[in-house]
């Protein structure tokens, strides 16, 4: 099966630039000129988060700091991840503290937490990514979480010279169907909204149908009607219909 799944600035040769799309580039642009903002990119599994941001920092050519988290084991402890978190920001920067990291990071106009993060097991396949890593420890990632946001907390005077992009998602897996408690739960889902929205700027990537069915026909020579049908049954995700195009195809 074909990788949808765009994982750096060269991958995405048929983008369509859709009104979540300029709201991330407008966002971006503004973080060339400015410091201190931490900037969430939130939206349902296969609504493209990747594909829209690496797009955007093609485009303004920013200076990117994209580290790249790979984890041994996905039944790995909490403390063990969020240890090999700051011990592979630390290599890769080349200091020896956590506060050094801190420092080192105000050289770039961005910080970047995104799939090179979330799913290097796509990169080296012997390794796996936050998001599976969290997809399988369930509830017992929530300490390394906590302690990434008390570390927030704690360094922030440091961070008000640092912009944070992060691809954010809180998955878990039910009946073989990807659900984000930020994007799929209605009430709850825009309660938590709103309460990151009091410390991040939040932008949420969505579709309309129109927009949907301009994607699909980008990337597979089908007709309008066939794209609606699997909008109805999938949503607005773009990747899951790529995904279910692609099975119907070979057979």
């Amino acid at each position: 099966m074909a990788d949808y799944k765009v994982q750096s600035e060269g991958d995405n040769d048929d983008f369509v630039y859709t009104r979540s799309f300029r709201k991330i580039y407008n966002m971006f642009r503004s973080l060339k000129n400015q410091k201190g903002r931490f900037v969430l990119i939130t939206g349902s599994p296969g609504t493209g988060k990747s594909a829209n941001i690496y797009t955007a920092l093609k485009i303004l050519d920013l200076n990117v700091y994209d580290p790249t988290l790979f984890l041994d084991d996905p039944d790995m402890s909490s403390s063990e991840v969020f240890s090999e978190f700051y011990r592979t920001l630390r290599k890769d920067l080349g200091v020896k503290t956590n506060e050094e990291v801190y420092k080192k990071v105000q050289e770039y106009d961005v910080v970047l937490l995104a799939d090179k993060i979330l799913d290097s097991e796509f990169i080296d396949q012997d390794k796996v990514g936050l998001s599976l890593w969290s997809l399988n420890k369930g509830f017992d990632t929530f300490p390394f979480y906590f302690g990434i946001l008390m570390e927030y907390f704690k360094h922030r005077n440091d961070l008000t010279q640092v912009n944070v992009v992060i691809q954010t998602a809180f998955v878990f897996r039910f009946k073989g169907v990807k659900y984000d408690i930020l994007t799929d739960f209605f009430i709850v889902s825009q309660f938590i909204v709103f309460i990151l929205n009091l410390f991040f700027d939040v932008i949420r990537i969505s579709y309309s149908k129109e927009e949907t069915r301009e994607i699909v026909k980008k990337n597979f020579k089908v007709d309008d009607k066939q794209i609606m049908l699997y909008i109805e049954e999938y949503g607005c995700k773009p990747r899951v219909i790529f995904e279910k195009l692609e099975k119907e195809l070979k057979k």
